[in-house]
């Protein structure tokens, strides 16, 4: 159902259709057979005009009594019965009722609805954004910006509370320096080769230069600042600029509270119901998912702070040495909608809707190097806060 701001006859709506004709006005008429399966839900999703429809949309919280309440009081649903599912008895006696969910399409998906708990929730908000978001754990400002010690939003919390103190923040770089001329065309995107135990020595010796600041960035206070927070790294640190992890850095502190949720996570899904069929090429180790409840170890991540207009455009995670060992997701705060494919974007993804307090694990060869994307964050759905 499209979000209730934009019901028709409303001056929302208008505005969203005024917008969407000046934006399509010349649009060459082909170009839709231009965009690869996933491109193409892509752009549906993504579409401010008309709303999305979601009832291809996977919503697992339609299926269950306890979320009534989350979901009535949201203005976006999908189906309980969108996508084949199979439902999978968690290895725990304590929680009554509690599910895995997978998904024959994606082999090595596994979706635990509503895992996490609220308190847990806000805990591990408040944990992202006053004590990780900071020193030593880079953020996407830092590159650019000398942040204060005590992080972004500490030093918001303490200017909103009293406008006196905010401060402007000053950019990294000293504004004498010409700016190095752009490369003209399309921005070219890192084409980086899949991590692996053959490769990890390279790797690890590319030489990883820290990005250069821009030279054009002004000062700019920190009530404004804190909006363009975008990304705190986990674990071992990632080096965007050649897409590859830099292990000369060292591996980050890994918080106890999310270590033992992912460990949980982990634990708690029966592997046999989920991969003993899987036929996949699991390398020349073999597979080894039934150790994972022993051996799993989280070691690196990213907070990604989405805003209601981001996106996370369709990708691969390629830079990880083990590609079938598993990654844990955890949602908080708005409702997404996520994709996930195959090993090309000429395969169609999957549309599910994931709430705040659900957990996803994507495992095995198949999944693991899937193509998958965050289109939509979807508005009018923070419940938590």
């Amino acid at each position: 159902m499209p979000s209730s701001t934009l019901l028709p006859n409303t001056p929302e709506y208008r505005k969203a259709q005024r917008q969407y004709l000046k934006t399509t006005k010349n649009r060459p008429a082909n170009i839709e057979q231009e965009w690869t399966p996933f491109r193409a839900v892509e752009k549906r999703f993504k579409a401010r005009f008309p709303p999305p429809d979601l009832s291809s949309v996977l919503d697992l919280a339609c299926a269950d009594e306890r979320r009534t309440r989350e979901v009535e009081l949201d203005r976006w649903k999908g189906s309980p019965t969108a996508v084949e599912y199979v439902k999978i008895p968690l290895r725990d006696g304590i929680r009554e009722s509690a599910n895995a969910y997978t998904v024959p399409q994606i082999p090595g998906l596994v979706i635990l609805p509503s895992f996490v708990s609220e308190q847990k929730q806000r805990d591990l908000v408040r944990w992202s954004l006053a004590r990780h978001a900071r020193q030593p754990n880079d953020t996407n400002l830092d590159a650019h910006y000398l942040l204060p010690e005590d992080g972004l939003w500490n030093s918001w919390l303490l200017a909103r509370d009293d406008p006196e103190r905010d401060f402007q923040v000053k950019p990294r770089a000293s504004g004498s320096e010409q700016p190095k001329a752009l490369p003209s065309g399309p921005r070219q995107l890192v084409n980086n080769e899949p991590a692996s135990l053959e490769s990890f020595k390279t790797m690890s010796t590319t030489p990883k230069p820290p990005p250069e600041p821009s030279p054009t960035v002004q000062p700019a206070s920190v009530s404004s600042l804190v909006y363009k927070l975008r990304w705190a790294n986990i674990g071992w640190f990632y080096h965007w600029g050649t897409k590859q992890y830099d292990f000369t850095k060292g591996r980050g502190t890994i918080d106890q509270e999310l270590r033992s949720i992912c460990i949980e996570a982990v634990k708690m899904v029966d592997w046999k119901e989920v991969h003993a069929s899987n036929q996949a090429d699991w390398g020349t180790a073999g597979p080894d998912w039934d150790t994972w409840d022993q051996t799993y170890e989280p070691d690196a991540g990213i907070v990604n702070f989405y805003q209601e207009r981001d996106t996370l455009m369709a990708h691969v995670d390629r830079s990880e040495v083990c590609a079938t060992s598993p990654l844990v997701s955890i949602s908080l705060g708005n409702a997404a909608i996520f994709l996930i494919g195959g090993l090309t974007r000429d395969t169609e993804p999957i549309p599910i809707l994931l709430r705040s307090g659900d957990v996803v694990i994507m495992s095995g060869p198949a999944c693991r190097r899937a193509y998958h994307g965050v289109p939509r964050i979807l508005e009018g759905t923070l419940l938590l806060i």
